[in-house]
C-alpha cells in the first residue's frame, strides 16, 4: 500500500479498502438475512429460496425510498473526521468482519451494525484516544441498543393483542389463511427497512474514506456509484443467506404462527422506518428479536424460551467491546504492515 506524494491516500489503497468495505456489506446481508426471512420461513409461508430472493429484492429497493441520513451519522457522527485515515478504516472493517464471522459460526444473531460501530470506536481510540470520538453520536447509538429491541417488543406485543381482539370471533383456519398472505407484506416491509438502514452504514464508511483520501470534500455528497454498489452488495449477501441464524431467530426463541410472524415483522419494520428517517443506525437484529419476543410473550410468557433470548442478549452486550478490541489490534497491525 502506498500514500501519494500530495498527501492523498493512493488510489490502490482506496480501491482495496472499498473492496473490503463491500465485503463487510455482503457479510452484513449474509449475516442478517435471518432477520428478514426467519419468521416467514419458520411459519412456512415461503420456502427458504423464495424468502431470500424476496428479501434481497426489497433490500435493493430501499435505495429508492430512504434518504442517506444513516450514512451521514456513520460518516460524520461517530468519529472525528480529522483522525480518519486508511489505517483506521482498515482496523474498523477488520474488527467488524471478524466479530461477524465468530457470531455466524456459533449461530448467534449479533448486530453487524454495532460490530461496525465498535470497530470504528476501537480503531479511533487506538490511534488517537477517546477524544477522537463524537459523544453525541456514540450516546445515540448506545441508547438505541436498548430502545430498538424494547420498542420492537412493545410494538410486536401491541399488534398481537390488537389482532387477537379484532379476530376474536374468527376461526383459527381463517386467521391462519389471512395472515399467511399478510405476512408477505410484513416481511417485504421489514426487508425494505433492513436494506435502508444497513446498506447506509457501509455507504458512510466508504464516504468517510473518500473524504480522508482527498477524493471528496467534506461538504461533497456521496457519489451515486457508492450508493448503488452498497445496495446491490447487501442484496447479494441476503440472497446467499445466513442459514445458521435462521433457526435461532425463527424457531428457538419462540414458535410463531403466521399471525405472530406478521406482528413481529410489522413491529420491527415500523421501528426501522422511524430510526432510518431520523438517521439512527440501529441493529436490525436487535429490533426483530425484540419484536419476536413481544409477539410470543403476548400469547404467553411461557411461549418464549428466555434462556435462548438471554444468550442472544449476551452477544449484544459483547459486540461493541469485542469488535472494538479486534479493531484496535487490526489498526496496529495495519500501521506496521502498510
Amino acid at each position: 500500500m502506498d500514500v501519494g506524494a500530495t498527501g492523498q491516500i493512493g488510489l490502490g489503497v482506496v480501491i482495496a479498502l472499498v473492496l473490503v468495505a463491500l465485503a463487510f456489506d455482503f457479510m452484513n446481508g449474509f449475516h442478517d438475512a435471518a432477520n428478514s426471512i426467519a419468521t416467514v420461513v419458520s411459519t412456512r409461508v415461503l420456502k427458504p429460496y423464495q424468502a431470500v430472493l424476496m428479501a434481497a429484492f426489497f433490500n435493493f429497493a430501499a435505495l429508492f425510498v430512504f434518504q442517506l441520513k444513516v450514512a451521514t451519522t456513520i460518516g460524520r457522527g461517530i468519529v472525528d473526521q480529522g483522525v480518519v485515515d486508511h489505517h483506521l478504516v482498515f482496523g474498523a472493517l477488520v474488527g467488524a468482519i471478524v466479530w461477524n464471522l465468530v457470531t455466524w459460526v456459533y449461530g448467534l444473531p449479533s448486530s453487524s451494525s454495532h460490530a461496525l460501530i465498535g470497530g470504528l470506536v476501537g480503531a479511533a481510540v487506538a490511534k488517537a484516544g477517546t477524544w477522537a470520538l463524537v459523544p453525541a453520536g456514540i450516546l445515540k447509538v448506545c441508547a438505541f441498543i436498548l430502545i430498538a429491541p424494547l420498542m420492537g417488543m412493545v410494538l410486536g406485543a401491541l399488534l398481537m393483542l390488537a389482532v387477537s381482539w379484532l379476530f376474536v370471533r374468527a376461526t383459527p383456519s381463517r386467521v391462519d389463511r389471512w395472515f399467511r398472505r399478510m405476512q408477505l407484506v410484513s416481511a417485504s416491509l421489514y426487508s425494505l427497512g433492513h436494506g435502508g438502514n444497513d446498506a447506509q452504514k457501509t455507504i458512510g464508511i466508504i464516504w468517510m474514506l473518500l473524504i480522508a483520501a482527498g477524493y471528496l470534500g467534506t461538504q461533497d455528497p456521496v457519489p451515486m456509484w457508492v450508493v448503488v454498489a452498497c445496495y446491490v452488495t447487501i442484496a447479494l449477501g441476503t440472497a446467499f443467506g445466513g442459514w445458521r441464524i435462521v433457526k435461532t431467530m425463527g424457531q428457538r426463541i419462540t414458535k410463531l404462527k403466521p399471525v405472530g410472524g406478521f406482528c413481529a415483522e410489522t413491529g420491527g419494520a415500523v421501528m426501522l422506518f422511524v430510526a432510518t428517517g431520523f438517521g439512527i443506525p440501529v441493529s436490525t437484529t436487535h429490533t426483530i428479536t425484540g419484536a419476536i419476543v413481544g409477539a410470543g410473550s403476548a400469547q404467553s410468557t411461557s411461549a418464549v424460551r428466555w434462556g435462548v433470548a438471554g444468550n442472544i442478549v449476551w452477544a449484544w452486550v459483547l459486540t461493541i467491546p469485542c469488535s472494538a478490541f479486534v479493531a484496535g489490534i487490526a489498526w496496529w497491525v495495519g500501521k506496521q504492515l502498510f
